[in-house]
């Protein structure tokens, strides 16, 4: 259905792949690897018709419909919800031509279209793109507001969610994962297994490739070359063919033998056990793939810290948010040198914001943060790639903000250290106005790094960077003898860093009993309130729990007189309708002289479904608010 014939795309003189020869059918989930400038979005632009191929055939079957992720949304005043409806372009277009078809009176028309509207699911499309938002994190309120009050991440979410909404044939997604959750993830891993078309994704996280894919395309050395199997598979099988090029791969030896010495230090731990088990796969998985990185152009060391006290720093009973309004309470805490933690959590149940307490960025609501004398941080968030100097370039960053070693020495040392982050020749003079996201968040690692901090508070740092990079900084993170705090939807980074896991939910901060793949089956079993704000309540009596409890009746009665009017409007429609399909079995309507009455009957049918897809989503609306208020205590 998809077919590249030798195939080359040149950038200005330099060939990006020459020629490119393979196919690709429906239901194949393929993964678009290869280093940052390799030309996997261009391949893309290739599909889209955006970009023509300088030689040979790209072939897609006629009529088949490509989706992809918009780059940006616009500035709309829409609600979310409406937005994610213009990615089903046929249930758009058929939604315009009824309303020209309604104003000229063409009854007849009408009813062709109402007709057409339900064969495609029209009536309940609303409902679908409410299920996909929720899936990417969204609430039943936020689905409501519009585009534009919402941050650029989560805009990204909204574009997101707009392809998915497209029937589509072909689905193209661009690092689809970037900016969301964990929980979101995986909820994403789920819904493109089910997804019958053919999808061509290009992504950094090496366990959603792992879980998504069935196939890779490698861009390599200015060829594509195809792998079978899942995204390991071809770690494997390209570690073997880079080690019969390389000598490169023995000095990667000492890595696999850290990671042995790690595991061993744990397993030895009865109360780390399972973290242990879970890091004997992480090895087991590290050994097929670090060769096949020996060609990274990344490669750094976290410089030992100059004091390592203990601990580094401790919260005690610390009540965590903002505006007064607490998310994370009692929270007892205490990091020292060689702790290394991962926070999980649904979206807003507060990682960002212990984060940045313990940063010292944001205070206390209340409680103690006791921080040692000499605790040294180094905190990376998205944040700070916006707060870089556009007209700077790396060389300059390092000097004006680096540690006071590295902004000092030679520049020739300077140059050496930029150049283990990918900054290389005539790049560490260049501005960084234009560079990309990879890059910029390559630099602020740098800058960190410079610092030579004791306490690592990382939210989310695998977001822009490549393959390769998370590769060098997860290994980094193996030598570095501090403290880690990790905040991370790259799962791999996780199993590879952490060794002790905390759960923020429900308005508190614990340690959680057991690994990733458990802590999958507790976002499936467990359902995220409406509002991610928990404050803690002191105990109540009896006299004034059975008091709040009558109020609390009181509040949902009118929900639940709601919620029956609906059920019963369903009911009558249900009837109705069931009255006027009775009489379309007629055969008399189907004659000549019964024509004009079947087109008022199937207009009547279409406007009776419509009005009861309408009626379903306000019932379903209407027991999501009870359910909610019901939670409320």
């Amino acid at each position: 259905m998809l077919s590249f014939l030798t195939v080359a795309l040149r950038r200005g003189p330099r060939a990006l792949f020459t020629g490119a020869t393979f196919s690709l059918f429906m239901g194949d989930k393929v993964g678009l690897v290869g280093p940052n400038g390799a030309g996997k979005s261009s391949l893309f632009a290739l599909l889209t018709g955006e970009l023509q191929a300088d030689e040979g055939t790209v072939s897609v079957q006629p009529g088949f419909v490509i989706a992809s992720v918009a780059q940006e949304m616009p500035a709309d005043q829409r609600a979310a919800v409406d937005c994610v409806l213009d990615g089903d372009r046929e249930l758009r277009r058929i939604e315009a031509e009824l309303l020209s078809a309604e104003a000229a009176g063409e009854g007849a028309r009408v009813g062709a279209l109402h007709a057409n509207l339900d064969a495609i699911g029209g009536y309940a499309a609303r409902a679908r793109a409410a299920r996909l938002l929720a899936g990417l994190g969204f609430t039943a309120q936020a689905i409501e507001r519009p585009v534009s009050e919402f941050s650029g991440g989560w805009q990204r979410r909204i574009a997101l969610a707009q392809a998915l909404m497209a029937r589509s044939d072909v689905l193209l997604l661009d690092e689809p994962t970037n900016h969301l959750d964990l929980d979101a993830v995986l909820w994403l891993e789920e819904w493109l297994g089910n997804y019958p078309g053919l999808l061509v994704v290009i992504a950094h996280d090496r366990e959603f490739l792992d879980r998504v894919i069935n196939r890779v395309l490698s861009i390599e050395n200015a060829e594509i070359i195809a792998y079978s199997g899942h995204y390991s598979d071809f770690e494997s099988k390209r570690a073997e063919r880079l080690a019969q090029q390389t000598t490169a791969y023995q000095r990667q030896q000492r890595d696999i033998q850290h990671m042995m010495d790690f595991v061993e230090r744990f397993k030895a731990k009865a109360t780390k056990a399972r973290q242990a088990q879970s890091r004997l796969k992480a090895l087991e998985r590290m050994q097929r793939i670090i060769p096949a990185h020996v060609d990274s152009p990344f490669s750094f060391n976290f410089y030992a810290p100059a004091k390592l006290p203990r601990p580094l720093l401790a919260l005690e009973q610390g009540a965590v948010g903002y505006d007064q309004t607490v998310i994370v309470d009692r929270v007892q805490l205490s990091i020292s040198p060689g702790d290394r933690i991962g926070l999980l959590g649904r979206n807003g149940a507060g990682k960002s914001t212990l984060t940045r307490v313990l940063a010292g960025v944001r205070p206390l609501l209340s409680g103690q943060r006791h921080g040692a004398q000499d605790l040294a941080i180094g905190y990376f968030a998205q944040h700070q790639l916006e707060q870089l100097e556009p007209d700077a370039s790396p060389l300059m960053h390092l000097k004006r903000h680096g540690g006071p070693s590295i902004a000092n020495a030679l520049e020739e040392e300077q140059r050496s250290f930029l150049g283990s982050f990918g900054f290389t020749g005539d790049r560490v003079f260049e501005s960084i106005a234009p560079f990309s996201g990879g890059e910029k968040a390559r630099l602020v690692l740098a800058l960190l790094v410079s610092h030579r901090p004791n306490l690592l508070l990382l939210d989310e740092p695998t977001n822009h960077l490549d393959l390769e990079m998370r590769h060098a900084l997860g290994m980094a993170l193996q030598d570095f003898p501090g403290a880690i705090v990790l905040v991370s939807h790259d799962r791999h980074l996780l199993r590879l860093v952490t060794d002790e896991l905390w759960l923020v939910a429900d308005g508190r901060a614990k340690p959680f009993d057991g690994d990733l793949d458990d802590y999958a089956v507790w976002l499936r079993n467990t359902h995220p309130s409406e509002d991610a704000v928990s404050t803690a309540r002191p105990a109540v009596t009896d006299k004034e729990r059975k008091r709040l409890e009558a109020e609390k009746r009181q509040r949902l009665a009118p929900l639940r007189a709601e919620l029956a009017r609906q059920e019963a409007r369903l009911d009558t429609l249900n009837q109705a309708v069931a009255a006027v399909d009775s009489q379309l079995t007629d055969q008399g309507l189907y004659s000549l002289a019964g024509k004009a009455k079947l087109a008022e009957l199937v207009q009547k049918s279409a406007s009776l479904k419509k009005e009861m897809a309408a009626t379903e989503i306000a019932w379903l609306e209407a027991a999501d608010i009870l359910e909610a208020a019901s939670k409320d205590n």
